[in-house]
């Protein structure tokens, strides 16, 4: 495993990373859920990701379990709070109220006594971005939020946050979690050079596009019966990518990674990999051998060569 700076920080976090999103509590049961993750930690993943609204909290409670039996410093821990997990009106977005109670729920669920990183995860534009900012640092001086973190935010909401704790002393922010694979880019534009100009890093969620970009799905052919798009519980984001066209350039992605001796998830994790801002990709497995192939992807260096190829197909 390959290890890259989080930010402007002094924190390592490995190139894979092992999310919770739409599996455990969901489409894993526990005990493979444990098994994932036992064998991500062996192969030297050192981040785990997960957040309260991830299976309402089961996702935390299976994660927590899971990581109790490793030293609480061998490994980087990830939460979020944004989305609702309530119905009351103070049940959802980034006040003071929410994140306190939200946090604290959290680490009872993990059953830890901080996470290393805390996300916004996503920008809530009811709440004074002050109140927030100084909500998380209240909880960074209580020593039970390391890092601060957003996730899906614009380049021009960060350059806000940025202000605002300038301004005020704050923590500021150091990590951002988008979407990033080869179908959706967006972060290219401005995230990327913003990040890179503040101090302000990746960890990409997505990277093999829900799936997708295995090759496990064939143009005009039938949806494995094993596989997430087959699984209501866990196939709400999928569609997007099982258009013919994209699946006619994932079959052509998949002819060039054989050509050069890899798999088309290790291709797709590398190129993702190939920006220097993007610190970690997170990858969601839901069987111990997708964290073996996937993991092989650190270190991958694709050629100018490749990525001009690689380009070429997806334009």
């Amino acid at each position: 495993m390959n290890y890259r700076k989080m930010g402007r920080t002094g924190l390592n976090i490995s190139e894979i990373s092992l999310g919770s999103w739409l599996t455990y509590g969901n489409s894993t049961d526990k005990e493979t859920a444990v098994k994932v993750i036992d064998k991500a930690y062996s192969l030297g993943i050192n981040y785990f990701d997960t957040a309260n609204v991830y299976a309402n909290g089961k996702a935390e409670v299976i994660v927590g379990e899971a990581l109790k039996k490793y030293p609480r410093e061998s490994y980087v821990l990830a939460t979020k709070a944004f989305w609702p997990m309530g119905t009351g009106p103070n049940d959802k977005g980034l006040s003071r109220k929410h994140v306190f109670e939200q946090v604290h729920a959290s680490l009872r669920r993990l059953n830890v006594d901080y996470v290393d990183i805390f996300y916004c995860h996503r920008y809530d534009p009811e709440t004074p971005l002050d109140e927030t900012l100084r909500t998380i640092d209240d909880l960074l001086r209580q020593g039970k939020i390391l890092y601060v973190g957003v996730s899906e935010w614009t380049a021009t909401q960060m350059a806000e946050a940025l202000h605002i704790a300038d301004r005020y002393l704050l923590d500021r922010i150091v990590v951002n979690q988008p979407q990033y694979n080869m179908f959706h880019r967006y972060i290219e534009k401005e995230i990327i050079p913003f990040g890179e100009k503040n101090g302000i890093s990746q960890v990409v969620f997505s990277p093999l596009a829900q799936g997708v970009l295995t090759g496990k799905y064939k143009p005009g052919g039938n949806i494995p019966s094993d596989s997430r798009a087959a699984d209501p519980n866990s196939n709400m984001f999928i569609g997007q990518f099982l258009k013919e066209d994209k699946l006619l350039k994932v079959e052509k992605l998949k002819a060039l990674a054989d050509e050069i001796g890899i798999t088309l998830s290790q291709l797709a994790i590398a190129w993702v990999l190939r920006q220097p801002n993007v610190s970690s990709a997170l990858i969601g497995a839901s069987k111990p051998e997708q964290v073996e192939e996937n993991v092989k992807a650190a270190g991958i260096k694709l050629s100018d060569e490749i990525l001009g190829k690689i380009e070429a197909i997806l334009s």
